[in-house]
C-alpha cells in the first residue's frame, strides 16, 4: 500500500498527532483537519471515537479497504488512555497507514501512554501543539493571535483589557474577539472592549489595581466594591495591588531610555511602559515602600491573617491612592 509523505503544514497526511490538554487548541486541531478533508471530498467519513470505544480491532475494520475508496478521517480522543492491546493495533497501523485515510490521534502529553507518543512521532506524525495556557502572557499571546487570523488590528492595550475582562477561558476569548471583530469597524482600542464589556472589565483586579495607583481613590474603591461583588477573588486584588506597584517601584529606578529597551530590562511589554510611566506621577520612594507594606498586611488579612477581608483591601486602596498622589 502506498504511503504519503507527511508534512507539518499538510492537515491530510496519514497521521495528525494534536498533543496537549487545551481543549480549544484540540478541538481546533481536529476541525482543520475534517474541514481540509471535506474540501478535498464532501463525503469524507468522519469517525470520532473517544479512547474507550477503540477496542483491539476497531482500527483495522475502520480503516479496512472500501470498494469506493472514500475519503475517511478517524479521531481518537484522550489516546493516552488507550488499552494497552489496541496500543498495540495503533502502533502496527502507523507502519502502513491506508491511503485516503487520515489518522487523528489527541494526547494529553505527559508520562501516560508516552510509548504512543513516542511510536507516532517516529512514523512522523504532522504534530500540533494543544499545551493549557497558564500565564497572562500565553493569553494575551493568544489574543493578538486572534485578531491577526481575523485580519483585524487591536492596540495593545484592548488586547491586555480583553484578557483582563474575561479572564482565562480560551473559548471565551475567542468568542470576545470574534464578537468585536464582527461588529466593530477599524482599529479595536481599549474603549471598545470597555464599551463591549462593561461589568467585567470594572469587576477586573487590575483596573481596581490601575484607578489606585494613579491615585484615584474613588474610582479604586467603587471598583473594589464592583469586583467584590461579582465574585472577584479578594487574594487577586491583592495581587494585582502588588504588581501595579512593583511596576513603578522598578521603572522609577531604572535607567530612563527607549520603552523597548526598558521593556527588556525590566521584563514588561513595551506599552505598559508607557503606561506605568503615567501612572508613576507623583510617587516617591518611601510612597512605594509605604503602599507595598499596606498591600502585603492586606495580603495577609485576605488569606485569613484579618477578620475582615473585604476592610483590609479598602484600607490599602486608599493608602496606596494617597501614595500615588502625596508621595507618601
Amino acid at each position: 500500500m502506498a504511503t504519503r509523505k507527511n508534512s507539518a503544514d499538510d492537515p491530510l497526511a496519514p497521521l495528525t498527532l494534536a498533543v496537549g490538554q487545551e481543549d480549544l487548541l484540540l478541538d481546533r486541531a481536529v476541525q482543520q483537519v475534517v474541514a481540509a478533508a471535506r474540501a478535498a471530498d464532501a463525503d469524507t467519513d468522519v469517525r470520532d471515537l473517544a479512547s474507550d470505544q477503540l477496542q483491539p480491532g476497531t482500527l483495522a475494520e475502520l480503516t479496512s479497504p472500501s470498494l469506493f475508496a472514500e475519503r475517511k478521517v478517524v479521531i481518537v480522543r484522550n489516546a493516552q488512555d488507550l488499552a494497552a492491546d489496541t496500543v498495540k493495533d495503533v502502533k502496527a497501523y502507523l507502519g502502513a497507514p491506508v491511503e485516503e485515510i487520515t489518522l487523528v490521534l489527541l494526547h494529553a502529553g505527559g508520562a501516560r501512554g508516552k510509548g504512543l507518543l513516542d511510536a507516532a512521532r517516529k512514523a512522523g506524525a504532522r504534530e500540533v501543539a494543544c499545551p493549557k495556557t497558564t500565564k497572562p502572557a500565553e493569553r494575551l499571546s493568544f489574543v493578538r493571535s486572534e485578531f491577526r487570523t481575523h485580519g483585524r488590528s487591536a492596540t495593545p492595550e484592548a488586547c491586555q483589557a480583553l484578557v483582563d475582562s474575561i479572564g482565562s477561558d480560551l473559548r471565551e476569548l475567542a468568542s470576545a474577539v470574534s464578537q468585536l471583530v464582527a461588529d466593530v469597524e477599524g482599529t479595536i482600542d481599549e474603549a471598545v472592549v470597555g464599551r463591549y464589556y462593561t461589568g467585567r472589565a470594572e469587576a477586573s483586579s487590575f483596573t481596581v489595581a490601575d484607578r489606585a495607583v494613579e491615585g484615584r481613590a474613588a474610582e479604586a474603591l467603587e471598583a473594589l466594591r464592583w469586583s467584590l461583588s461579582t465574585g472577584v477573588a479578594p487574594v487577586l486584588i491583592t495581587s494585582a495591588l502588588a504588581q501595579g506597584v512593583r511596576a513603578i517601584g522598578k521603572l522609577s529606578s531604572a535607567r530612563g531610555g527607549r520603552p523597548a529597551d526598558l521593556a527588556r530590562e525590566l521584563g514588561m511589554p513595551p506599552w505598559k511602559i508607557d503606561r506605568v510611566r503615567q501612572q508613576m506621577r507623583g510617587w516617591t520612594p518611601d510612597g512605594v515602600a509605604v503602599a507595598l507594606r499596606a498591600v502585603a498586611a492586606a495580603d495577609a488579612g485576605v488569606k485569613g491573617g484579618g477578620d475582615d477581608p473585604e476592610y483590609a483591601l479598602e484600607k490599602a486602596v486608599v493608602t496606596v491612592a494617597r501614595a500615588a498622589r502625596t508621595g507618601r
